[in-house]
Parts: C-alpha cells; sequence; structure tokens
C-alpha cells in the first residue's frame, strides 16, 4: 500500500524503473547475480549474494519442515532455531528483497510509528494499512477487547520501546515521562558507552501480553559497537512468516540500525537474525515456489538526509521524506494473503 503523499527529493530514474510517484524508492539498473548464504559482503558478485540465505532457509523449510497447526488456522510448515541470517549493511547497503517487490513506504513508515511510541492502528493508516486487520472491530471483539476502541492495538512496539513498564490506559494516552524509554537509552550507551554490553531494546513484556491485539514476533535486538565505531544488531525473532514477514522484519531492522548508526554518529555495519519458529503458512507455499525460481539482484542503498550524530532527539525529529532509497530494482511483487 502506497503512503499518500512522498515529497522525498530524488534524482531522475532510467527508463526502466518500476517505481511510482508515490514510491520513494529512486530506481538504477541493477545486475542479476547469485550467491553463497554464508557471506556478509556488500559485493553483489555471482558467488556472494546474502539474498540467497532467505531463498535457502525457505525451500528447506518446504523440503523439512514438519506441518503444524497455528493461532490463525491457515496451518503452517515450520522449522525451529535455524541457521541465523547475516546482512551487510556497510557501504549504506539496505537488504531488502529483490526476488519480488517489497513495499518500502510501508517498512518505513511502520518503523516511524514504532520510533514515535504509538498503538493506534487508526493513526497509521493513512499511510499504510498493514495493522488495519489487527485493529479491527472484528478482531479485537474476538480477542475479548469489547471496551477497546477500534484501532487500539494495547501495549504493542511503540509503546514497549518508548514507555516500557508504564500502564497502558488507550491509544489516545500522552504517556510523556511514563516508564522506562528504552530507544533512548540505547541511544545514549551509543553515544557515550558504546562497550556497554547491556545495550538492549526489548518488546517482550510479560506483563502487557495479554492486553496486546498481537504480542511481538520480532521482540528482541541487542547491538553492538566495534573498535571502528561500526554499529550491528542482532535481532531475535520467536516467530518468523517467511512469506510476508520476514522480508518486512529484515528491511526495518536494518534501517533502525542505519538510523541509530547515523544519530550516534557511527557506521552501520552488520544485521544478524536469529529465528525461533521459521514457517511458511500453507497459503504461501505456492506464491514462493515461484519465488524461489528468480534469481536476487543487487541490494539498493539508503541514505538518511540529516545532519547525523544528533543522538534522541534527532531520532524523534525523522520524517519519510528524509530518506532516500536508490537501486532497487526488483523482480515484480508477488501476492500473498496475510493471516490475522
Amino acid at each position: 500500500m502506497a503512503p499518500t503523499t512522498s515529497s522525498m527529493s530524488t534524482t531522475t530514474a532510467p527508463s526502466t524503473s518500476t517505481s511510482t510517484s508515490t514510491d520513494p524508492i529512486h530506481s538504477t539498473t541493477a545486475s542479476t547475480n547469485t550467491a553463497s548464504s554464508t557471506s556478509v559482503s556488500t559485493s553483489t558478485t555471482a558467488h556472494d549474494h546474502e539474498e540467497h540465505q532467505y531463498l535457502l532457509l525457505v525451500r528447506r523449510i518446504l523440503q523439512e519442515g514438519f506441518v503444524r497447526e497455528d493461532r490463525t488456522g491457515t496451518g503452517t510448515i515450520s522449522l525451529f532455531a535455524p541457521p541465523q541470517l547475516r546482512f551487510s549493511l556497510r557501504n549504506n547497503t539496505l537488504p531488502l528483497l529483490t526476488t519480488k517487490r517489497v513495499h518500502l513506504p510501508s517498512i518505513l513508515h511502520e518503523l516511524l510509528w514504532f520510533i514515535s511510541g504509538s498503538t493506534s492502528a487508526t493513526a497509521l493508516s493513512p499511510l499504510t494499512k498493514i495493522w488495519d486487520a489487527n485493529g479491527s472491530r472484528e478482531a479485537l471483539d474476538y480477542l475479548g477487547f469489547t471496551s477497546r476502541e477500534t484501532g487500539d492495538l494495547g501495549p504493542v512496539y511503540g509503546f514497549q520501546w518508548r514507555h516500557f513498564g508504564a500502564k497502558y490506559v488507550d491509544h489516545k494516552t500522552d504517556y510523556t515521562g511514563q516508564g522506562v524509554d528504552q530507544l533512548a537509552e540505547v541511544m545514549h550507551k551509543l553515544q557515550h558507552k558504546p562497550t556497554d554490553r547491556r545495550i538492549i531494546l526489548s518488546a517482550w513484556n510479560p506483563a502487557d501480553i495479554p492486553q496486546m491485539a498481537l504480542p511481538p514476533c520480532h521482540m528482541f535486538a541487542q547491538f553492538y559497537v566495534s573498535n571502528e565505531k561500526e554499529l550491528s544488531c542482532q535481532l531475535y525473532q520467536r516467530s518468523a512468516d517467511m512469506g510476508l514477514g520476514v522480508p518486512f522484519n529484515v528491511a526495518s531492522y536494518a534501517l533502525l540500525t542505519h538510523i541509530l548508526a547515523h544519530c550516534a554518529g557511527l557506521k552501520a555495519k552488520e544485521l544478524v537474525h536469529v529465528i525461533g519458529d521459521a514457517h511458511v503458512y500453507k497459503d504461501h507455499v505456492e506464491a514462493l515456489e515461484r519465488q524461489l525460481k528468480r534469481v536476487p539482484k543487487s541490494w539498493p542503498t539508503v541514505k538518511i538526509t540529516t545532519e547525523g550524530g544528533g543522538g534522541i532527539e534527532e531520532v524523534d525529529k525523522l520524517k519519510f521524506e528524509d530518506f532516500v532509497v536508490e537501486g532497487y530494482e526488483p523482480h515484480p511483487g508477488i501476492k500473498m494473503k496475510m493471516s490475522v
């Protein structure tokens, strides 16, 4: 779903671009390439494309996974604790899948919504509809939240990132100064205590789980600053929808790492993705089999146009228009249904 507006400045795209006027992606011609699943290089020569890690994991799930029932009733094919995925972020690299078009505006709008601390699907809906189903009247009533206003998701990601431990009231309450601002603490440590081993961002709060329309799938991130002042992120995801969710999650945490590095005066280095339950929904199998036949193309790059080094204050002021993505020339999109 495209955002309603986009004033992001880009240079003129070549005639082969598949981007649209409402998409912030400036596409340049991308060469096709294949790769080994273990490389963390930013190179896109014929033997090292990191997207193959994702494709190989999908293939392994389809071949070796266990058929399991799930919360949504759709049914899945699942593997537990597969090998971690590693994506280089050096040279402004953005690991955004190329074997199908992934809607980057939705990812960025959602991430900025998380950062803002909002838990309102209603507020996000004009920009992207990806949380509409979870905040619908039908979904909330099914979960027993019959008195909750439509669109109120409960104390989900943004609330935990910015107000961990505060008492949740509703999606319209001002929580300024309440709870633990984990994101601010992360930024402070990146700037002033970069060797700290407790640079943590957690969305998993057991006390708040019963109030959430959807408990966090991507639940825990740890950040690490190297001696060369490069920032890496390790994400733990308890539940990973390989068809729809993981392409969004990888790009989102890559963007978050770029944001934190930029605003802390560091360089982004790597995203490490650790998964618990990696699954393919049964109604995604045909679409993913089609995707597996495609050859990955070069990763795009992302540039944040603000000054940098401004800490949490700069993070909080970031806007959609502050991001420029170049070189995204993916294969066509593949439709998959979201299970709620």
